[in-house]
C-alpha cells in the first residue's frame, strides 16, 4: 500500500509507491518504441487495461475517442482510508505519515497509436481539454480530497513508460509542497498590490515582447523570466480564472489552438521529443479565486538535473529565455509559412 510521508525538514510530502517499481516500461535512453500491436492504449486492447472509468463516445455504443482508466500501477489508492488526523511516531513528531489516498488515472488521448499530442487535430485536443475538465470537475464535486494535477510526460527524458499519447491525474488529499509555496506567493502579490501576480505577468511579457512565444486569442505563450531548463515555456489566460474545470467550452477550443501550436513548434525544436507538461489549477476550494491563475508549464527535458540542483533546488539553465523565444518565435513563422502554401496537386 502506497504512504505519503512529510519530510522532517521542509515538510514536503513524498509518496513512497513501491509498487510503481514494477511498472513496464517500452522506452530505452533515447529509444522511442513504436510498438503499436503491443501498445495497451490502442484501440481493440482495452482488456489490457484497468477498467474504464470514463470515456468520450458520439454515441453510447460508438467507439471511444478519449478513454480513462485508473493507473495500472498507482501512486495513490481511492480505497485508502484516510482520515485528517496525522500519525506520529511514537517518540517525537518529526516523522509524519498518512495513508496515500487520492486518486491515480490515465486519460487516453486517441485510439491511434500517436507518439505526441501535437499528432492530434486542434479538435481531437479540444476533446483531451474536455475530458480534463470534466474529471477535474468530477473529483471536485466528489469532496473527498484537496488538489488535483494534470500533467504528461513525453519521452524516455521525460519519464514516459509508454509512448501513445496520454496524460495522467492525480488527486491528492494534501496540498504539495511547491504548489503550497506558489499559492503562498501569489496571495501575498495579491495582499500587497491588489491584483493577481500572473495576470501582471502576462500584459508585462504582452508589452516586453522579449520572451513573448505567441499571442493568441485569450491565451499567451511565452519562455519565463526565470526558465529553470532551455526551452520552457508557459500558457496563461489573459481572462483571470483560479480553476481549470469552471473554463467555458468556447475558452477550452481556444486552447486548443494554443497547447497544439506551441507543442508543434516545440517538437520541431526539440530532438529527440522530450518534455514534461504541468496544468496547475487551484485547490479545490475557493479560498485562492482572487490571487490565483491556472496555467500550463511545459518543460522540454534536454539538461540533466545533477547535484547542485538536488542539493540547493537552484536550476542552471544553459539557454536565456530570451534567445529561447526567439528561435521558438522562428520556427514558429516556419511551420505557420508551410502551413499556408497551397496544396500541390496529384495527377
Amino acid at each position: 500500500m502506497p504512504e505519503l510521508r512529510k519530510d522532517p525538514i521542509v515538510e514536503r510530502w513524498v509518496v513512497i509507491a513501491g509498487d510503481r517499481a514494477a511498472r513496464p516500461h517500452d522506452f530505452h535512453e533515447n529509444v522511442v518504441s513504436s510498438a503499436r500491436a503491443n501498445c495497451p492504449f490502442c484501440a481493440g486492447h482495452e482488456h489490457e487495461t484497468p477498467g474504464e472509468l470514463f470515456a468520450l463516445r458520439a454515441a453510447p455504443d460508438a467507439p471511444w475517442r478519449v478513454r480513462v482508466v485508473p493507473n495500472r500501477y498507482p501512486a495513490l489508492e481511492p480505497q485508502a482510508a484516510w482520515s485528517a488526523t496525522v500519525e506520529h511516531a511514537s517518540d517525537a513528531t518529526l516523522f509524519q505519515t498518512m495513508p496515500a489516498s487520492g486518486a491515480h488515472e490515465v486519460i487516453i488521448e486517441t485510439p491511434r497509436h500517436l507518439g505526441c499530442s501535437s499528432d492530434l487535430t486542434v479538435a481531437e485536443l479540444n476533446e483531451v481539454l474536455h475530458v480534463y475538465r470534466a474529471r477535474l470537475h468530477f473529483h471536485r464535486e466528489q469532496a473527498r480530497f484537496r488538489h488535483a494535477m494534470i500533467f504528461k510526460n513525453v519521452g524516455a527524458a521525460g519519464g514516459a513508460s509508454i509512448e501513445h499519447a496520454h496524460s495522467q491525474l492525480m488527486v491528492t488529499p494534501v496540498i504539495p509542497t511547491l504548489v503550497a509555496e506558489e499559492l503562498a506567493a501569489c496571495a501575498a502579490f495579491q495582499r500587497t498590490h491588489g491584483r493577481c501576480i500572473f495576470c501582471d505577468l502576462v500584459e508585462r511579457e504582452r508589452a516586453d515582447g522579449a520572451r513573448l512565444v505567441a499571442d493568441h486569442d485569450g491565451f499567451t505563450v511565452f519562455a519565463p523570466f526565470a526558465s529553470r531548463l532551455p526551452w520552457e515555456c508557459w500558457i496563461l489566460p489573459r481572462r483571470h480564472a483560479a480553476d481549470f474545470d469552471l473554463l467555458r467550452d468556447d475558452e477550452l477550443g481556444r486552447l486548443a489552438v494554443a497547447l497544439h501550436d506551441t507543442l508543434a513548434t516545440l517538437e520541431s525544436v526539440l530532438e529527440p521529443v522530450a518534455y514534461n507538461l504541468v496544468l496547475h489549477t487551484a485547490p479545490f476550494d475557493t479560498s485562492c479565486n482572487e490571487h490565483y491563475h491556472w496555467h500550463i508549464e511545459i518543460i522540454p527535458r534536454v539538461t540533466k538535473t545533477a547535484g547542485f540542483e538536488w542539493g540547493s533546488g537552484c536550476y542552471v539553465n544553459p539557454l536565456p529565455p530570451e534567445v529561447a523565444a526567439a528561435r521558438l518565435r522562428e520556427v514558429r513563422g516556419g511551420l505557420q509559412a508551410r502551413r499556408a502554401l497551397p496544396t500541390a496537386k496529384t495527377r
